[in-house]
């Protein structure tokens, strides 16, 4: 490891002036800084390019966060997700940024948004703290700027470190508030599995949203929740204590209400409920089984050979729907792709709103049932299937239903949405339907887990051959756009950064003509929770903008991959 002076003189006087591809001089040498270490894993080859890759190494003696804040897998998470946001905190509160062409001066980490998930931007070794920023290297036009480089990185770039990654610049009792969040949010997720339920939604969260386009908690004139006495429910936190709320039992729970009265909202904070949350987000105590799916219609998305037939069966054009296949698939087929697919990798509930699903594929009302017979309608709605996927599967449905009381006989749960209120209309609801429907179906419900992948689905991985990510929701295989834009409870562009890079190693070292999507999902995470994201990164030098998705979304960008091949 070579020292703070030499890389003074490196900057300042052997590489200031040259061509930008003289900084390929420092890729993959370390230089010990005094309180950290710096190793540059990756040089750009512009300053337009994409920016370096750096790690910075916090010895544990120097650091000094005790190994409590991070002895266990939830902990972890958390004390990972803390300082990344201490980092980011402190770029922005400290660096005055320096001047030059395209990215110099850049100095970036991961950042998070109000969602703690698994991230790469730190990694907790046996006796060191792992920081892994970007970072543009200056440069004026393309000649390297050797006294901006130097301002950068051995003047701003330590006070950031040294506010960040050090007990002793660290409010502590912050910090641990943020760990012991993390753990009671976990601890109700888990009794919510043992008690019979599959969500929880605390009183005073404040669920609307400041805006359309923003996951902050609305500041002024937010409603906040208060469960209905019949629904309240309570817990005994390790660290906050007795905490209250509405708790949705498994089976089937409908969301109704008059328009603009919060049904969707609260159907939204449950969606993203299984994720974590920081504090004061309003939805911190928003818990929902972390299995649980979204699921919509999706016109035109492409369908690989999924047994659809549960709900669509007999077209009339003779087309097979037990291995249904589309490029272009409707309203109705693709929303019966994205449940059957949404169960194959796991899925204990769905999560469905009538305003973004397909109208034929939710109810036929009986006066349609008597004009046009069962014969020659090919779809069977949701609402026939609903009750038996809940009592023979135990896959329990939360649907916001706002124009249509048929769903009522079939539901265990009703839950009225009034100007943002909750109130438990269940044995209102249940009156208007006192006889309950046999369910009829001559065939029961099937969920297929057997597509197996066919590896010339994909490109070879090599010569000009190019899979990437595209922001939160595009994926490129070459030319071929997968678009997860519909995937809702994607919250990070990490997240599809690992789910490209998954999708590389699968292809070069899963994908073998005999393992099923299933398979394929769960030997990827096998490996990610025994080795972290790296060990299925292609990325030069050591990643630090990858997120841990969940299965769903992974099987989404496989599902939706146009060529996808299976049998």
């Amino acid at each position: 490891m070579r020292e703070y002076d030499d890389l003074k003189e490196l900057l300042l006087k052997r590489l200031n002036g040259k061509g930008y591809k003289a900084y390929k001089e420092i890729q993959g040498q370390s230089f010990n800084l005094g309180f950290f270490e710096i190793r540059f894993d990756y040089i750009q080859g512009d300053p337009f390019a994409s920016p370096s890759k750096i790690r910075i190494i916090v010895e544990n003696n120097k650091h000094g966060f005790p190994g409590k804040y991070y002895k266990n897998k939830i902990r972890e998470i958390a004390f990972k997700d803390y300082l990344t946001r201490i980092i980011s905190n402190n770029i922005y509160s400290i660096y005055d940024r320096v001047s030059g062409s395209g990215k110099s001066g850049l100095i970036g980490i991961d950042r998070p948004g109000q969602e703690v998930i698994d991230r790469t931007s730190i990694k907790i070794n046996k006796n060191s703290i792992e920081a892994r920023l970007e970072i543009g290297l200056p440069a004026f036009g393309r000649k390297i700027a050797g006294k901006e480089a130097s301002d950068m990185i051995l003047g701003y770039l330590p006070k950031i470190i040294e506010k960040s990654i050090n007990i002793k610049n660290i409010n502590e009792s912050s910090l641990a508030r943020h760990i012991e969040l993390a753990e009671d949010q976990e601890y109700i997720r888990e009794e919510l599995k043992k008690k019979g339920y599959c969500a929880f939604i605390a009183n005073n969260s404040i669920l609307p949203r400041e805006s359309g386009v923003s996951q902050r908690p609305m500041k002024e004139g937010a409603i906040k929740f208060i469960s209905p006495e019949s629904m309240k429910i309570t817990f005994n936190c390790p660290h906050r204590g007795e905490l209250s709320g509405m708790g949705i039992k498994k089976g089937v729970t409908l969301i109704v209400g008059g328009g603009y009265h919060g049904k969707s909202t609260l159907l939204k904070a449950l969606e993203l409920g299984v994720y974590n949350h920081i504090a004061n987000d309003g939805r911190e105590f928003v818990i929902m089984d972390n299995s649980a799916v979204k699921v919509r219609a999706e016109d035109g998305r492409s369908v690989e050979k999924v047994n659809i037939s549960s709900f669509i069966n007999n077209l009339p054009n003779g087309k097979d729907t037990y291995k249904f296949k589309s490029e272009n698939a409707s309203g109705s087929t693709s929303q019966s792709s994205n449940i059957i697919e949404a169960l194959e990798v796991g899925a204990k509930t769905l999560l469905i709103d009538e305003d973004t699903s397909a109208t034929n594929f939710m109810i036929r009302d009986h006066k349609m049932k008597m004009l046009i017979h069962k014969d020659k309608e090919p779809i069977t709605p949701f609402i026939d299937r609903v009750k038996e996927l809940h009592e023979k599967h135990g896959i329990s449905s939360i649907l916001v239903i706002g124009s249509s009381g048929e769903y009522f006989h079939k539901a265990d749960t009703v839950i009225m949405m009034d100007e943002y209120r909750a109130i438990d209309v269940t044995d209102k609801a249940k009156e208007l339907f006192m006889k309950e429907e046999v369910f009829n179906n001559e065939e029961a419900f099937d969920i297929s887990c057997n597509r197996v992948i066919m590896k010339n689905s994909f490109p070879r991985l090599e010569g000009k051959s190019k899979i990437k990510s595209k922001g939160l929701s595009k994926i490129l295989i070459n030319k071929d756009e997968i678009d997860l834009s519909s995937v809702e409870q994607i919250i990070s562009g990490s997240q599809t950064n690992a789910i490209t890079e998954i999708i590389k190693y699968s292809i070069k070292n899963l994908i073998d003509d005999r393992k099923n999507l299933k398979d394929i999902i769960n030997g990827i995470y096998t490996i990610i929770e025994d080795k972290g994201l790296d060990e299925i990164s292609s990325s030069k030098g050591h990643p630090g903008n990858l997120a841990i998705p969940r299965k769903n979304e992974i099987a989404a960008a496989f599902n939706r991959y146009r060529k996808l091949n299976v049998k």
